[in-house]
């Protein structure tokens, strides 16, 4: 009973989430034994790209996790002021399963929906799989690789009116998680997504997060994003990048 409240608290506080790329490496909590974690944060941006936005993002993210399975959801929900007067708001909810089969190789699937304003998307969804590799047996410095491919439904808005575009991409990714210590720690992971039928269509993006323990749970965390998408909707700039810092708690 407590874990399907844990599940329905972080479904209700962000069902509706943001996000171009969600990079769920920083989220995943290693364990040897069968357990829920998650962890809940709130966060103030400034950001950069087509207007001067101030935002105000709730994060909330629930696994778990055995020995061979992981079942992960991650959820956020945005509220963003462009240039002092308008304001709109943006949404993803991401669901992702792992197996692994073996110590350092494991299969993946997920599903991501969302919506962005800002970027004029007024839906995309995403569904994929594929392998992702350990690399190094280090608990304290560790890389990740993948590579996967998705299927992407995108709506947009343009200039013309609505454009609806149905891809297969790839999502290769490699990402490395660093524990110096009990208080501190730093992961990274950077994503390279072509369209399959035309590999000058593709999207990069980074995702950096520097998290310290203030106490018993409660952290800051710094956290860095830059994208770049070779073909933006109309009117979205091919670089744009976020910079958040806010307060994270973690239940484990």
């Amino acid at each position: 009973m407590k874990n399907l409240k844990l599940l329905a608290l972080a479904i209700l506080i962000g069902i509706q989430a943001h996000g171009q790329i969600v990079n769920v490496e920083s989220l995943r909590k290693v364990t040897d034994t069968s357990k829920w974690s998650g962890n809940m944060s709130l966060d103030v941006s400034l950001i950069k790209n087509r207007n001067d936005i101030f935002k105000i993002t709730n994060r909330a993210h629930l696994q778990y996790r055995n020995k061979k399975n992981l079942y992960l959801i991650v959820t956020n929900l945005n509220f963003q002021q462009l240039d002092s007067s308008k304001f709109v708001n943006s949404g993803t909810i991401h669901l992702r399963y792992n197996y692994k089969f073996r110590p350092k190789t494991a299969w993946e699937v997920f599903f991501q929906s969302q919506y962005d304003a800002v970027s004029n998307i007024e839906l995309r969804s995403l569904v994929g799989t594929g392998p992702r590799f350990k690399l190094g047996a280090s608990e304290k410095y560790k890389f990740y690789l993948g590579s996967l491919v998705m299927y992407e439904y995108e709506k947009s808005t343009e200039t013309f009116g609505i454009n609806i575009n149905r891809d297969v991409r790839g999502s290769a990714y490699l990402s490395f998680s660093l524990y110096p210590s009990d208080q501190v720690s730093m992961v990274s992971t950077t994503y390279y997504q072509p369209k399959i039928s035309m590999f000058s269509d593709y999207r990069i993006s980074n995702e950096t997060s520097l998290t310290f323990t203030i106490y018993k749970g409660l952290g800051f965390k710094s956290t860095f994003n830059l994208l770049f998408d070779a073909f933006p909707p109309t009117g979205v700039p091919r670089t744009q990048y976020t910079w958040t810092n806010g307060v994270v708690y973690t239940f484990d």
